[in-house]
């Protein structure tokens, strides 16, 4: 798939700076940020993220004006990992490939949840966002039904939900969580 098929690439392209200094600057907070949202959800403090990007305030705020462009970013920029896995995946085994990225996606929603708290779904963002990874993930899933490896009484818009149900719950550690998401993922694998 070429990167015009995904509109969140060239989102996440725009905002990113193009000095290796300011970029790195700009990747730390975001990590950062992703961080805090998964700890502290919405709420997490902005002087905090900074802290933890070993930057000052005032180049987040040069990076991120708003909170909720700060929002926007991490989610797009996860979203775009998954674009990425999506492509890094597709050589592989279909039933592989949708495991592996589904992986992936639960991790993404642990970030989610925190943004979900803070932006508005009609966004411009969510739909970018929601069109790339049905975009990426999507055709994994076809090959993995047209393989016969996967439930054909279903379509990729069940699974996410699915997936994203459980992934919504709490666990106490990523092993709980992967051991529960393969026990779903093992319902939807044909014998």
């Amino acid at each position: 798939m070429s990167a015009q098929q995904y509109p969140v690439q060239a989102l996440v392209a725009s905002r990113r700076p193009h000095r290796k200094d300011a970029a790195r600057n700009y990747d730390a907070l975001l990590d950062a940020a992703r961080e805090a949202f998964a700890e502290h959800g919405a709420d997490a403090s902005l002087e905090d993220i900074a802290r933890r990007a070993g930057v000052g305030i005032g180049t987040l705020y040069r990076n991120f004006p708003s909170r909720r462009e700060l929002f926007e970013s991490v989610y797009a920029n996860d979203v775009n990992e998954l674009v990425r896995v999506a492509e890094e995946v597709a050589d592989r085994e279909p039933w592989e490939a949708l495991t592996a990225w589904f992986a992936r996606f639960a991790g993404y929603m642990v970030t989610k949840r925190a943004v979900r708290e803070a932006l508005d779904e009609e966004s411009e963002i969510f739909d970018a966002c929601r069109e790339s990874m049905y975009a990426a993930g999507g055709p994994l899933f076809e090959r993995a039904q047209q393989a016969g490896v996967a439930r054909k009484d279903m379509d990729f818009g069940d699974l996410i939900r699915m997936v994203a149900g459980i992934t919504a719950t709490v666990f106490t550690d990523d092993a709980q969580r992967d051991r529960v998401l393969s026990i779903a993922l093992d319902g939807v694998r044909t014998r």
